[in-house]
């Protein structure tokens, strides 16, 4: 098959599929968005990469205005415009959606149906709920209105979709909610690209370079927006502030990058490390300098997002620190699989005490991060995760064509 694969941040286990399709000979274009900050995965050709790969980066040449809604959405309408154009010139014989805003998703729905092109809705996200919760707190009256189009738009998106892809059961009654059979509807949970992040010991040339060998070091790796609250990340390093071998490490950028630079500097917080996304061959010895790997999801989040960083942590064999809704996947597999401890979100003083108990015993961290390893070991099996990828895109395609 030819297949158009959109993953728009970048992340590094899509990469790994659009990899092992083409290596079973399919042809794959595999398309992001260059200015979306993100953690990039291996985005860059590899000597052994097969020959019907093509990694593509998509550029507006200018800066990605997330938080503004107006430049943003503007911005996004060119990008869609962009997109579609590669495609079309690519003429797939089915198009992987995935991880996309809803108006770059649906401009390239409406080429699909157009020109009877399978589409397979790789569902991580519910955006219309997202949009809807952000629109109202930013915009009053209209916030309500615009959030109501955008609920719908996305609704229309998965009825119009040959196949839909849910990263968790969770989504599956809110998707038969508006009649989708069940056969339209398969659960493939998301997964860390182990081959591509393996496991790196504390003491290596990043973490010397940083001056962090031999540091507890709790860290933060990944997107800090809307969906987290940095104020967590700022309360552990107060908590340790007067432990001189602990170091709360933040490698993210944007505004919560700038909250929690702003909280450094007035609060003479010394432990707590700042530094921008790293290039993708750094991440495995960057994620290897910590003793423990955070992950921050908002309460009102729990239900439409899933963060994906969890299982990337995974790959790294160490214990989780998390403060995430207890409903949500990230939270339920972490303490299934006792890969380290959760608090609720809003729960400052128990995601402290959590920390603190990491910290205390090396013992409790290092069974944590064995359990977390016979996990990754066994779920993140890329050839398992390609067979049924591979089954779905071809049912889409079959189903376009009829």
């Amino acid at each position: 098959m030819r297949i158009a694969f959109h993953d728009y941040p970048g992340h590094a286990f899509p990469v790994q599929l659009a990899r092992a399709l083409a290596k079973r000979g399919h042809e794959v274009l595999h398309l992001t968005f260059s200015e979306f900050q993100a953690p990039k995965g291996p985005l860059a050709p590899r000597p052994d990469d097969p020959p019907g790969l093509h990694l593509k980066a998509l550029s507006l040449g200018t800066a990605f205005k997330k938080y503004s809604f107006v430049q943003r959405a503007l911005q996004e309408r060119r990008y869609a415009k962009l997109l579609v154009d590669a495609v079309a010139a690519f003429k797939p014989d089915v198009i992987l959606g995935g991880n996309a805003p809803l108006d770059p998703q649906a401009k390239l729905l409406r080429f699909a149906q157009r020109h009877k092109t399978g589409f397979l809705f790789w569902h991580q996200d519910v955006y219309g709920v997202a949009m809807d919760k952000i629109l109202r707190a930013k915009i009053p009256v209209f916030g309500a209105l615009i959030g109501a189009w955008y609920k719908a738009l996305e609704k229309r998106l998965w009825r119009a979709s040959d196949q839909i892809v849910a990263i968790t059961e969770d989504f599956v009654p809110l998707l038969t909610a508006e009649g989708i059979g069940r056969e339209r509807i398969a659960v493939i949970e998301n997964w860390g690209a182990r081959e591509d992040l393996p496991p790196r010991p504390q003491d290596n040339p990043w973490s010397q370079a940083h001056g962090l060998v031999g540091k507890i070091v709790f860290m933060y790796s990944g997107t800090l927006g809307l969906k987290h609250n940095p104020q967590l990340l700022a309360a552990l390093a107060r908590a340790f502030k007067d432990d001189p071998d602990v170091r709360v490490l933040v490698v993210t950028e944007g505004i919560g990058a700038d909250w929690l630079a702003e909280a450094k500097a007035r609060e003479g917080l010394d432990n707590l490390i700042l530094l921008p996304f790293q290039p993708f061959a750094e991440v495995p010895n960057a994620i290897g300098t910590g003793a423990a790997l955070v992950v921050l999801l908002e309460p009102d989040a729990g239900v439409y997002s899933v963060p994906s960083k969890t299982l990337a942590y995974l790959c790294a064999d160490r214990p989780l620190l998390g403060a995430i809704p207890l409903n949500n996947l990230a939270a339920k597999l972490i303490t299934r699989e006792g890969a380290g401890l959760v608090a609720a979100p809003e729960d400052e003083a128990g995601f402290v005490a959590a920390a603190r108990r990491l910290r205390a015993d090396p013992a409790l961290r290092a069974e944590m991060a064995a359990r977390g390893k016979t996990y990754a070991d066994h779920a993140f099996d890329i050839d398992r995760i390609t067979d049924q990828f591979e089954r779905l895109l071809t049912e889409a395609r079959d189903r376009a064509r009829v």
